[in-house]
């Protein structure tokens, strides 16, 4: 059966559903009944010989679970003597068998239907009269791995995934990512290694630590395995909403990957794979969330632990934790001499420019520029997310950089490169299309600066050009008589007093000489004004708008004059009409 016709026969259920659940309720059926009858069908082949097994090793006194899971030829296992079909001989116990039957899968696999909380709907559909329906549906489904393939039956479970995210777009802004903005990442990620992309039997790691759905690492190892069908991709995860968890592992699952290794619970405040290190790393990170009720862990480990731990170079403002995910994916990456990593985060534009030097985010973009961690950033169309019309942004970070982008940062405005989408999805209105997709990756692979009609698209810069001092000018107070009044005591005697009220700021840029700028911009104003040295702060922002703007002169006064009296006569008229 083809993936559409499956697909379609699987959102058939609907039909029986329709009425006694919303719309927006269909997928608390559905996706967990399609998981279970996938793992029916896959373990049918060794059900009889595992359940031998099992009786064996316990007579022996033995754990069966490590046999279990060997004689399965699988990552999981059911010590059931039931499976989905022979459920359907007994109607009148269909739930409690049907409970039965899911409580002897191995851990892993329980875990999945308990997070999908999928008792609830099995107790609905049973008060409804519609559990023995609903089932017997899913047991005359051919699922096994010769009819449906790992790759197709992971196609057919991410389309249900879209279809009833489209139902529910409060959610699917949260936990799901559009495809072919993970697809953008995954090309920019790929584009220089060639090992993976060409060496038979290569195996890279990936890992995502606000995975939703799994739609990242879905369409990464579909994108490694379509250039190089010889390559494997190990997949690592970690979700805090439960629902989406169940997803992201059951479809791992589907897929061959070890679920192990997909972790539930908060990125942030509890690594759930600590010392790991990756190849690739993915990430959309919620924007914008304040991490408040985590703060007594976050701020114990970056006090605790400092550079040793995650969040050494700073902590942003408690109302915006991405910065802590950027963080967080910097302590993943393998270190530069076992070969590094390269990962992708969508980010909005706060971190780019907001608060000044000194401020926890100003610290933290210190520390990935003066570190050369920052190979671009790309700046997506607005309207591109289901939940948020607001600028996004998608940095791309690594470790290993190649000699060409050494100590460099490239960015990019693809702001307006977009399609509008046939059918809005909540706030989701445009797309990229596989043409822009395929300039925006040219451009970056390029690494050139680039113009359209003069209006710059890519442009390099040193990292340094995006670091700055800020400088506290001082001015003497001065008595009635407009005499400086100087210090009595200490240090300060001798010395002009400063007045407060006259105190300013002023940046200067790290690749400009503070005295002269000084010299330049502020003695010829302020004749008596000197620089309190020990108030000096570096800094560093990314004004990415502001290295695209395009000046627009205004137009000549004399059209706007003819613009405003045309209107000035209309409008004399229609009131002449009035009072005629």
């Amino acid at each position: 059966m083809s993936d559409p016709n499956l697909s379609s026969f699987i959102w058939s259920v609907a039909d029986l559903l329709r009425g006694d659940f919303k719309q927006s309720e269909y997928g608390k059926v559905i996706l967990p009944f399609t998981v279970l009858r996938r793992l029916d069908c896959v373990l049918e082949p060794t059900k009889e010989a595992v359940l031998a097994e099992k009786k064996t090793r316990e007579r022996a006194g033995l754990n069966p679970a490590p046999f279990l899971l060997r004689l399965s030829g699988q990552f999981f296992f059911n010590t059931s003597p039931l499976d989905l079909k022979t459920l359907m001989g007994d109607q009148d116990h269909i739930g409690e068998n049907l409970r039965a039957y899911m409580q002897v899968f191995s851990p892993t696999v329980r875990d999945i239907f308990e997070s999908f909380d999928f008792h609830t709907p099995i107790d609905r559909l049973h008060k409804s009269g519609l559990l023995y329906l609903v089932t017997e549906k899913f047991a005359n489904i051919d699922l096994h791995p010769d009819a449906v393939s790992n790759a197709q039956m992971g196609a057919v479970f991410e389309e249900l995934i879209r279809r009833f995210a489209e139902l529910s777009n409060e959610t699917a802004g949260e936990h799901f990512t559009p495809r072919e903005v993970i697809r953008l990442m995954v090309n920019l990620l790929f584009i220089e290694d060639d090992d993976a992309l060409t060496k038979p039997g290569v195996v890279r790691s990936l890992y995502d630590p606000a995975a939703g759905t799994g739609g990242m690492l879905s369409v990464a190892g579909e994108h490694l395995a379509s250039l190089n069908p010889d390559a494997r991709m190990v997949m690592y995860g970690q979700e805090l909403n439960a629902e989406s968890y169940a997803i992201c592992k059951a479809d791992m699952l589907i897929k061959g990957q070890d679920i192990a290794n997909i972790i539930f619970g908060n990125t942030l405040s509890s690594d759930g794979l600590p010392g790991k290190h990756f190849d690739y790393m993915l990430s959309n990170p919620p924007f914008g969330v304040e991490w408040k009720k985590i703060q007594t862990e976050i701020r114990q480990e970056a006090g605790q632990m400092g550079f040793d731990g995650r969040f050494g170079p700073g902590l942003p403002r408690i109302s915006d934790g991405s910065l802590l995910f950027l963080l967080h994916l910097i302590s993943k990456m393998r270190p530069a001499v076992d070969g590094g990593s390269r990962f992708g985060i969508v980010l909005n534009g706060s971190p780019l420019f907001t608060s000044g030097a000194g401020s926890g985010e100003s610290e933290i973009r210190r520390y990935v520029l003066e570190n050369d961690l920052v190979e671009a950033i790309i700046g997506l169309p607005t309207d591109m997310f289901y939940n948020t019309g607001i600028s996004t942004y998608v940095w791309i970070v690594s470790n290993r950089k190649p000699e060409a982008r050494k100590g460099k940062v490239q960015l990019i405005d693809a702001s307006g490169f977009w399609q509008k989408m046939r059918k809005s999805l909540g706030s989701k209105r445009k797309e990229l299309s596989s043409a822009h997709i395929d300039k925006i990756t040219r451009l970056f692979g390029s690494l050139d600066e680039y113009e359209e009609d003069g209006v710059p698209i890519s442009r390099i810069f040193k990292n340094e050009d995006f670091g700055y001092r800020t400088i506290t000018v001082e001015r003497p107070q001065r008595d009635d008589h407009n005499n400086v009044v100087l210090g009595t005591r200490g240090k300060a005697k001798g010395q002009p007093v400063p007045d407060a009220s006259l105190r300013d700021t002023e940046n200067v840029p790290l690749s400009e000489d503070v005295e002269v700028y000084f010299e330049r911009e502020v003695t010829p104003h302020a004749p008596d004004a000197w620089i309190d040295q020990a108030k000096t702060k570096v800094g560093y922002e990314i004004p990415f708008n502001r290295h695209f703007y395009v000046f627009q002169p205004p137009r000549p006064l004399s059209v706007i004059d003819a613009e405003l009296k045309g209107v000035t006569d209309r409008i004399r008229t229609m009131i002449d009409g009035l009072t005629a």
